[in-house]
């Protein structure tokens, strides 16, 4: 498919293989998230995968993503715009059709994995049509994220060479295996990964031109990341881990400054854990 070569997501993750450098996807949830993100990555010269899920399309009717996608087209440096955990069929095809991503996670892991199957390839199919690249979830990652469906009434499992296989046969360009990873909080252990799973993820995806993306990295410490990255992992998936201090501030400090310094002490927070995740997955210098 020789558009994919124009695809901004496939363009930033296949220079983030060959480089051996993996680079960071966090979740927007306003303007706030949207212009420190895009301030880190270029100040750090760095690309990005600004990513949205679900919940931010029905929130501000879209407008949020349409935001997004003005800041990445003005960047001085490569930004592709992401929909994370798409679950519902007909909002993917709403988004594809409607809206400027560059790719889409399609997630039906909500599903018994036959079923699954046949729905990835069907929606990668559809996205694929309209030159818009695509993620999916083998085995299945535990827990549950803002406005995503938690999967603790169904069995956790960590993804097989077979499920590699078969996702990929679905068509799709990106691939976040269950290696011990989760969605949400650790213990107090932290994460602990199969590092040899990670390695056959890798092997099995490098065959057929798939990259490696990592999801549930809540508290991952800088160690573990790079190990991760070190692994194959291309693309990052990052949450709270970049948003704490934000958090805090939103509790702590803000109630008692006017909403304008509020909303500058918040880019400046995310923009500053963002830069440094950005060093961590050694994407800094690289745009």
């Amino acid at each position: 498919m020789e558009w994919k070569a124009q695809n901004k997501t496939h363009q930033i993750l296949t220079a983030a293989e060959k480089g051996g450098y993996g680079v960071v996807a966090p979740i927007a949830y306003n303007i706030e998230c949207i212009i420190a993100f895009v301030r880190a990555a270029e100040r750090k010269r760095s690309p990005l995968i600004l990513q949205f899920f679900p919940w931010a399309i029905t929130f501000s009717d879209g407008l949020l993503i349409h935001a997004a996608a003005h800041a990445a087209r003005s960047a001085s440096v490569p930004i592709a715009i992401h929909l994370d955990h798409a679950q519902d069929e007909e909002l993917i095809r709403m988004a594809a059709d409607a809206l400027p991503f560059d790719s889409i996670m399609v997630d039906m892991s909500h599903h018994e994995m036959d079923e699954n199957l046949a729905k990835t390839a069907e929606l990668v199919r559809y996205c694929h049509e309209r030159q818009i690249t695509t993620e999916a979830e083998p085995g299945r990652i535990e827990g549950g994220e803002d406005g995503i469906a938690d999967t603790a009434d169904l069995e956790g499992a960590l993804t097989t060479e077979e499920q590699v296989a078969r996702f990929v046969a679905t068509g799709i360009d990106f691939l976040a295996p269950a290696v011990g990873n989760v969605h949400g909080e650790y213990g107090a252990e932290g994460p602990r990964l199969d590092w040899e799973r990670l390695e056959m993820v890798r092997r099995e995806c490098a065959k057929n031109d798939v990259r490696v993306v990592l999801h549930g990295t809540n508290s991952f410490p800088e160690d573990v990341m790079k190990r991760c990255i070190k692994g194959g992992v291309s693309k990052v998936n990052v949450n709270k881990l970049v948003l704490d201090d934000y958090l805090v501030h939103l509790q702590k400090e803000a109630p008692k400054m006017s909403l304008t310094a509020a909303m500058e002490k918040s880019v400046a927070d995310i923009q500053r854990l963002v830069e440094w995740q950005m060093d961590v997955c050694g994407s800094s210098g690289r745009a």
